[in-house]
């Protein structure tokens, strides 16, 4: 990371809980040297959108579907991202894959979160409750979140902050997502926090 400010476009699908927890950290000035430039979603119903207008922040609704073709899509997500300056992107729950050309563009400038410990429990499909199901049915003892930069796989960056869960004897799928999700809530502007200063990003072995 070059000593920059952190200019951010958040990219999310859902409720965008993640992206209000980053965006509390920096109002609150937990995390400094960084603010977010523009929220971006493919879904126009999305809470993430209403947040950013509710605090004055530019909310994009950007689908494929608005295009005839992948290339124009990236081209208008591209050009989305240059207007607003952005030098860094945050995933928070973006239901989609991201292109080669925005990994290219933002190469160790895109982070994700993910509700397990990368690199188990990653890869396509395991998104949301199927991750929390599949720890369960593991038999693991331990899980977690990954706060990790996005390549051109699935859930294979290389990680930048991890925290652990113990999973209960009686945990439901439900019960450990609600736990991760509080995990993820704190690691995530901590992982910000960290990258906007250049402290040590741990890499995977």
């Amino acid at each position: 990371m070059s000593g920059d400010m952190l200019n951010i476009a958040v990219l999310g699908s859902g409720r965008g809980s993640n992206f209000q927890a980053i965006l509390t950290a920096i109002q609150q000035g937990r995390i400094t040297g960084a603010e977010i430039r523009v929220v971006i979603s493919n879904n126009s119903g999305a809470g993430i959108l209403e947040i950013a207008r509710n605090n004055s922040l530019p909310a994009v609704h950007l689908s494929h579907r608005q295009f005839t073709t992948e290339d124009e899509f990236v081209d208008a997500l591209l050009s989305l991202l240059s207007a607003h300056r952005v030098n860094f992107i945050v995933l928070a729950g973006y239901m989609k894959r991201v292109h080669p050309r925005v990994v290219e563009a933002y190469r160790r400038r895109i982070i994700n979160i993910h509700p397990a410990l990368l690199p188990r429990f990653g890869g396509p499909g395991m998104y949301g409750i199927r991750v929390h199901e599949a720890v369960i049915a593991s038999g693991e003892r331990l899980s977690g979140a990954t706060v990790h930069f996005v390549d051109e796989e699935y859930d294979h960056g290389s990680v930048v902050l991890q925290k652990t869960v113990l999973v209960a004897p009686d945990d439901t799928p439900e019960t450990l997502a609600a736990r991760v999700l509080e995990i993820e809530h704190e690691i995530y502007p901590e992982a910000i926090r960290r990258l906007a200063h250049q402290d040590a990003v741990v890499e995977k072995a």
